[in-house]
C-alpha cells in the first residue's frame, strides 16, 4: 500500500487500473481496505480504482481523537485532492456508506454517484434502541466481547465457519478508542438530513435485513435505486461479491456510462 501524510497522520490507500469514472471504496467500522478486495480486483480492470484505510483503521494511524462521520469524509475529500481523483463513484459499506452519504450531501462537487452497501439510512427507531446498549458497551473493558456478540447476529458466512471466525477476529481487534468514538458518531449522524440533500445517482444494496426505511429514504431522495443480495450476511461484498459486482456494473452502465 501507499500512504499520504495529513498533518502528521499517515493515511494508507491502494490503487490500480485506469479509466473513468474512477471508483473509490470506503470500508465500514472495524474493517479495512481488504473488505473490498473482490471489488478492487474486478473494477480495476476498467476503472481507476482506489481503496482506503480510514483514519484509525487498517494500516492508517490511530491517534487519540474523536472519530466522526464528517471527519472521515473530510479525510476522503483531502485524499482525493491529493491524488487527483475527480468525480469518483463512491462505494461505502456499513459505516462507509454513511461517509459516502455525507460526501454526496456536504461535499457535493466530489462524487459522480454513490453506492451504499447495507448502511442504516433513516432506520426505524427500533434500530437505534438496539444499537444504544452496544455503543455503551464499547466504552467498557469488555468491549471486544460486546463486538463479538453484536456481530453474531448478522456477520454471515454460515456455511464457512473458518472464514466467519477469521472475520470475527479481525473485526474485534480494532482499537477501543477508535470504534467507541466512531460508533457514537454513527449513532448521532443525521441520515435524513443528508439524504434530502443528495443530487447525484444513488444506489442502496441491502443484504436482507433492511436497516433502512426504504420508503422514507426514497421520499427524501427520489434518485434512489435499491437492490438486495441473496444468501449472505452483512459483509455481502465479501460473501457474494459476484452479486455486488454485477449490480454495481449495471448501475454504472445505466447512470453514468450510457445514461438515457
Amino acid at each position: 500500500m501507499q500512504q499520504l501524510n495529513r498533518d502528521g497522520v499517515a493515511l494508507y490507500y491502494d490503487e490500480a487500473g485506469s479509466g473513468d469514472p474512477p471508483i473509490l471504496f470506503i470500508h465500514g467500522g472495524m474493517a479495512d481496505h481488504t473488505h473490498f478486495a473482490p471489488q478492487f480486483e474486478h473494477f480495476s480492470r476498467d476503472h481507476r480504482t482506489v481503496v482506503v484505510d480510514l483514519r484509525g483503521h487498517g494500516q492508517s494511524d490511530k491517534p487519540k481523537q474523536d472519530y466522526t462521520i464528517t471527519g472521515f469524509a473530510d479525510d476522503i475529500v483531502w485524499m482525493c485532492n491529493e491524488l487527483g481523483i475527480s468525480k469518483p463513484v463512491v462505494v461505502g459499506h456499513s459505516m462507509g456508506g454513511l461517509i459516502a452519504l455525507e460526501l454526496a450531501a456536504h461535499f457535493a462537487d466530489l462524487p459522480a454517484a454513490i453506492v451504499i452497501l447495507d448502511s442504516p439510512v433513516v432506520p426505524p427507531q427500533e434500530f437505534y434502541e438496539a444499537l444504544k446498549p452496544f455503543v455503551e458497551a464499547l466504552r467498557t473493558p469488555g468491549y471486544r466481547e460486546a463486538i463479538r456478540q453484536f456481530l453474531e447476529q448478522f456477520i454471515g458466512f454460515a456455511d464457512n465457519p473458518e472464514r466467519r471466525a477469521r472475520l470475527m477476529d479481525d473485526l474485534s481487534s480494532v482499537p477501543q478508542h477508535v470504534i467507541a468514538s466512531a460508533l457514537e458518531s454513527y449513532l448521532a449522524f443525521d441520515t435524513a438530513e443528508a439524504a434530502s440533500a443528495i443530487k447525484v445517482p444513488i444506489f442502496y444494496i441491502s443484504s436482507g435485513p433492511w436497516f433502512t426505511d426504504v420508503t422514507r429514504f426514497h421520499e427524501l431522495c427520489p434518485k434512489l435505486v435499491t437492490g438486495q443480495t441473496v444468501g449472505s450476511g452483512h459483509y455481502h461484498q465479501l460473501e457474494v461479491p459476484e452479486q455486488i459486482n454485477a449490480m454495481i456494473d449495471r448501475f454504472l452502465t445505466i447512470n453514468l456510462l450510457h445514461p438515457a
